[in-house]
């Protein structure tokens, strides 16, 4: 075991440099937050480029050391990011996608452990709830200093589409996506609003009335939302990147912003021992709280039932007997 490396508050690190990893690289170079940034890929030279593309920039942003490293560079950083992971191939099953990735997180998350790591690990690769987890099971680190992007994007996806679709701004909608990022995420629409209006009222004002059609067309709408830019672009990375700067921009200005995280459950709403998102408070020290909010019986239901397809994807492929 090595000796606890003491945090560097102004460091940050990215395990994993395609283009969700240099994308978030970029945004967090221009968000200040940070004074240096390492970046760590298994091919060190694309590392080594993206870190000289983005640093070529600095003389029209803030000061900050961008350099490629290795694992023994990042042990002081205050986060480290981890977006490394395989993409989904044609006619690969997504069960097939969470064993290599939990693959790649079994040579990754041990390197860090075992450097005795301090600070926080934040997790963006796909599927994230289920990495979540086995970050958390093979680190042994504190559940609060392990949290996943999460919903974090669905959300400000599905406040970005009821902005438009109510002709207002989407800083003044207040509403989360909850569960798996995936498939069976939940838009709780029982406790949506807007500036503390309840969601149908306002609609009512701005004249839309059909609320079943609409809610379910914007449900849509949200999920599909990254196959619909993936089919265009062949991927999605910008919207993410914003979304890691958000996270880390709660935890070093120890902001304690709600955010929808993936994290922890233990026994709410029936939930118990697997990672999914939920609102929490996330401030310097990660996950300071998990928010209590109000589901329908209808969400509730909906939320157990992504909760149990995690968790049978968990055992199936092994993580739920992972150990560091």
């Amino acid at each position: 075991m090595t000796k606890n490396c003491k945090i560097n508050n102004r460091k940050v690190a990215i395990i994993g440099c395609g283009f969700v990893g240099s994308a978030s690289a970029f945004a967090l170079m221009q968000s200040g937050l940070f004074s240096e940034m390492v970046l760590l890929d298994v091919d060190h030279k694309k590392a080594e480029g993206e870190a000289m593309d983005i640093s070529h920039g600095e003389a029209y942003a803030r000061p900050m050391h961008i350099y490629a490293g290795t694992y023994d560079d990042i042990a002081d950083a205050s986060i480290i990011i981890i977006t490394a992971g395989a993409n989904q191939k044609t006619g690969e099953t997504r069960l097939d996608l969470v064993q290599k990735n939990v693959g790649i997180f079994k040579t990754i998350i041990p390197e860090i452990a075992k450097r005795n790591y301090q600070g926080i690990l934040l997790i963006v690769a796909n599927p994230v709830d289920i990495l979540t987890y086995t970050a958390l099971k093979l680190s042994g680190l504190p559940e609060n200093r392990v949290i996943g992007s999460g919903t974090v994007l669905d959300t400000a996806r599905f406040r970005e589409i009821l902005g438009n679709h109510l002709g207002v701004d989407s800083r003044s909608v207040h509403a989360f996506i909850v569960g798996e990022h995936g498939d069976s995420e939940i838009p709780v629409w029982s406790t949506a609003n807007v500036a503390g209006v309840p969601i149908n009222k306002f609609c009512e004002l701005r004249g839309h009335y059909n609320h079943v059609q609409g809610m379910k067309q914007i449900a849509a709408d949200v999920k599909n939302a990254a196959y619909e830019i993936i089919e265009r672009k062949k991927a999605t990375y910008y919207g993410i990147a914003m979304a890691v700067k958000r996270i880390c921009e709660s935890i070093v200005r120890d902001e304690k912003s709600v955010l929808p995280v993936s994290n922890m459950m233990h026994g709410s709403y029936g939930i118990d021992d697997i990672t999914l998102s939920m609102p929490a408070i996330v401030g310097k020290n990660g996950i300071e709280a998990q928010m209590p909010i109000s589901l329908s019986m209808e969400e509730a239901t909906s939320l157990k039932k992504s909760a149990d397809m995690l968790k049978e994807i968990a055992q199936t492929v092994g993580v739920t007997e992972l150990k560091k």
